[in-house]
């Protein structure tokens, strides 16, 4: 929203003004989303954030706005990657402790690519519970591998705004062009079968224990179903409040 508030339609601010009343009431949630590439968790998290009220943590974006800010937290995620290293758990538990703590997140957050592993969720969970708090849900996006390699193979990409597109579920007014700029579209270099089956193999592998030791929490959603199929699933999953 703009600072200069006289910019906004007062339908708007209003709206706006009500929303923020309405967040007031909500229950707090704190929820994981898993899935694999192309499963639509990037199409959902918008709404589930705006209907609970809720903050989106992506954990890749978390690393890169830290390294950029220059936090104490990023120069040393930064110093890791530099020296060919992964980041480690603790420098991404403490991003999401820090995060955590902003107002937007008050009532809660989605975490949106972590944890991968079980050791990760474990460090997660202890860093929950000495605020006396704990993961509520866990939705797990679940859709047919050879599907999802459908998916991405046909998606193109507008590279100034990100806006995506793809050549049979959702094709661009005029082949090739973005519809807003009329500015070519680009694949990403990873959307082809063959890394995408290796990414989805690794995927399955890491990612069925976690949803084991969350196991009491998950919520199997068909995923392939139309979107407002699999938003209306995780309403009933997630409750009204």
């Amino acid at each position: 929203m703009p600072s200069d508030l006289t910019e906004v339609p007062t339908d708007e601010l209003m709206k706006e003004i009500q929303r923020r009343l309405d967040c007031n009431t909500k229950e707090e949630k704190r929820v994981i989303l898993i899935g694999p590439p192309g499963c639509g968790k990037g199409t959902q998290s918008p709404r589930i954030k705006y209907e609970h009220c809720l903050c989106h943590l992506a954990t890749g974006d978390m690393l890169r706005a830290a390294v950029a800010a220059k936090t104490p937290l990023g120069l040393e995620a930064k110093k890791a990657m530099e020296s060919g290293a992964l980041v480690s758990d603790e420098i991404v538990i403490g991003l999401i402790e820090e995060a955590t703590k902003q107002p937007e997140c008050s009532k809660g957050f989605i975490l949106d690519g972590f944890p991968r592993t079980v050791v990760q969720a474990k460090k997660l969970d202890e860093m929950l519970a000495k605020r006396g708090q704990g993961i509520d849900k866990v939705l797990n996006f679940v859709v047919p591998d050879q599907l999802l390699v459908e998916r991405v193979t046909g998606r193109w990409v507008h590279a100034g705004s990100g806006r995506s597109y793809h050549e049979k579920f959702a094709p661009p007014k005029v082949a090739g062009v973005d519809d807003v700029t009329g500015e070519p579209l680009m694949k990403r270099k990873d959307d082809n079968a063959e890394t995408l089956k290796a990414r989805l193999g690794a995927f399955h592998s890491q990612t069925a224990p976690v949803i084991e030791h969350y196991a009491a929490k998950v919520v199997a959603l068909k995923a392939d179903r139309p979107q407002d199929e699999v938003a209306a699933s995780i309403q009933a999953a997630l409750g009204s409040k």
